[in-house]
């Protein structure tokens, strides 16, 4: 009998993954395969023998076993939420949980590791015990999941020689001592020590990366001499499972559609046994401005909403998990209640460059630029996300080249005035000295959009000015360099009492502020910047997403849990004009 394992495509909940049919009926009562489906936590007491691969079946404490399985990224759920979306999974029929663990978010800085509210990941796992789900866990150290460098943290990249999934020296170090963190936080909640761990998913892909032959094993060696017992796994794409194929590693499939073939190579190396597909996509993401019915989100194709309620297509899997069972049709009044706040106006704004006199930090002078990766900030581990601001003085106008070394969109500005944009397809502007000055201020606020989660290339993903720019072929010197990381400890911090009386189509680049009041029992919205440019918003200091009217995403997600009784604070930042009102909806738009 195969076993089927579903990846849940969403921003941390269950996935519409594949069309499958469990071949193995029994010809009198239930069908062999829900019998195996039903064996939860709570029916096995001795746990001497763990996931084991007997014939062409899983066994669980040696009692057949098929698996079934949802993602759930408890680092993208509202912790408020996760045990509505265990439940859910659970309803659905799935009898496994499995979740990415994403180093980037629990090491931010080197040495420092952070397990508490939402990357509470121990808590998640003891919360899918109680509710009696296994839990399957990629550990990582890269885990893709359309995270920022697939997870990995940036300030790897602070080592202009790193070589990222590999034995490189620099790596491996930074491995281990997050390994050393890690590992024993969950050592004693696998299933030999009466947890609900039952299997470890190691890197993923690396069959398409495959830079180093020596990496897989060392990444083995690494779990087993720090104490995981359970079966580990592999997953690959079709093509690249050969060479991501680790010896004693049961290997596992990452597909977009059934090939006959690439279940015909697997078993010539692995042999005879059960087919696990840890993932079945349909459909991928888009960027900003795409025309396709996709979406930005993490939750493409997935049996929820963003927002955790059901689809019909949900419906739809419970009913093939429990054929013989009463399911009701889809009601849209069984979703979670929503609220529609009115309109709100943006009330106060302050410029920018207004700002940038109380940074917690001083500017970092530099004769050169330095990526947001070299700056000496955050104790030494550069700059993460956000913005960086590049500033110097020039002696008149001229062509502004940026040979190709801006990461990856910077606005310029000439004493304040907008002048236009910077990016990979746009490398050249035209700067003019209109009122004839000596000296004029050149400023470029530059984006990081997200570093690349997958591919060779992973290495030079380095974001700010990763280069010289060019003024009439002369190199840019002397820059003052301000980082803006646009992260809660960022916007957390009390901003100056210089906010002024905002009115329609304010320009940015600048901050504006709303006050929301909400009753006693905050519910669910979704926020819609209708009008207004590119920018982030934050809701009482959390960073809530980013916006830009090219779409195809019209609404933000904002959970219930984030808002509180009474008045909550809004800060947009808006790189350029305002529409000064922020709307609420009910309902998601999401450009398809």
């Amino acid at each position: 009998m195969q076993a089927f394992l579903f990846l849940v495509r969403l921003a941390g909940l269950l996935s519409l993954t594949s069309r499958f049919l469990v071949t193995s009926v029994l010809q009198e009562g239930l069908p062999e395969s829900v019998v195996q489906a039903l064996l939860r936590p709570s029916h096995i007491s001795e746990r001497l023998v763990g996931l084991q691969v007997r014939g062409s079946d899983f066994t669980l404490g040696n009692t057949p076993f098929l698996i079934l399985s949802g993602t759930i990224h408890y680092f993208r759920v509202p912790r408020d939420y996760w045990k509505d979306s265990l439940l859910k999974l659970k309803a659905c029929g799935f009898n496994t949980v499995t979740t990415h663990v994403p180093w980037n978010l629990h090491e931010p800085r080197r040495g420092q590791f952070h397990y508490s509210g939402n990357l509470d990941l121990m808590a998640f796992i003891s919360l899918a015990s109680e509710v009696d789900l296994w839990v399957i866990l990629c550990v990582g150290p890269y885990i893709g999941s359309d995270l920022d460098l697939g997870g990995l943290p940036s300030w790897l990249l602070k080592d202009s020689h790193m070589k990222l999934r590999t034995t490189y020296k620099g790596f491996t170090t930074a491995v281990n001592h997050y390994f050393d963190d890690l590992i024993p936080r969950i050592r004693g909640l696998q299933f030999h020590e009466e947890g609900s761990i039952i299997a470890v998913q190691m890197e993923n892909e690396y069959g398409s990366y495959n830079l180093d032959k020596g990496y897989m094993p060392y990444i083995k060696n690494a779990l087993l001499s720090r104490g995981i017992k359970t079966m580990l796994l592999t997953a690959d794409t079709g093509p690249g499972f050969l060479k991501g194929h680790t010896p004693t590693v049961f290997a596992t499939l990452h597909m977009k559609g059934i090939r006959k073939d690439t279940y015909e190579h697997l078993s010539s190396v692995q042999g005879p046994g059960p087919v696990m597909m840890m993932v079945y996509t349909a459909r991928s993401l888009d960027g900003w401005g795409a025309s396709r019915n996709t979406m930005d989100l993490h939750n493409y194709g997935a049996l929820l909403t963003e927002d955790g309620d059901y689809t019909p297509e949900y419906l739809t899997f419970q009913k093939l998990f429990h054929p013989d069972a009463e399911v009701p049709s889809f009601r849209q009044e069984d979703c979670k209640p929503k609220d529609t706040y009115a309109p709100l106006a943006a009330g106060h704004f302050i410029s920018l460059w207004d700002t940038l006199i109380h940074q917690d930090d001083q500017p970092v002078r530099s004769m050169g630029p330095l990526s947001m990766e070299q700056l000496s900030v955050n104790q030494g581990n550069g700059q993460s996300t956000g913005y960086i601001l590049y500033e110097t003085v020039i002696t008149g106008g001229g062509v502004l080249n940026s040979d190709g070394h801006v990461k990856d969109r910077g606005q310029v500005f000439l004493d304040d005035k907008y002048i236009g944009v910077l990016d990979d397809a746009h490398q050249r502007l035209t700067l003019h000295n209109d009122h004839h000055k000596e000296f004029l201020t050149l400023r470029i606020l530059v984006e990081n959009q997200g570093r690349l989660a997958s591919g060779t290339s992973m290495n030079q993903e380095r974001k700010g000015l990763t280069g010289n720019i060019y003024l009439n072929s002369s190199p840019l010197r002397k820059f003052k360099i301000y980082s803006l990381e646009m992260q809660n400890k960022f916007i957390q911090r009390k901003l100056p009492n210089i906010w002024k009386p905002s009115f329609l189509h304010a320009e940015g680049p600048a901050f504006f502020l709303a006050l929301l009041r909400v009753g006693s029992q905050p519910k669910d919205t979704f926020l819609s910047l209708r009008g207004w440019t590119k920018g982030v918003v934050f809701i009482n200091g959390q960073n809530l997403g980013r916006y830009w009217s090219l779409g195809p995403q019209e609404t933000l997600y904002l959970p219930g849990p984030w808002l509180k009784p009474g008045l909550n604070e809004i800060i947009v930042f808006e790189e350029f004009k305002s529409a000064l009102l922020i709307y609420f909806s009910n309902v998601s738009q999401l450009g398809y």
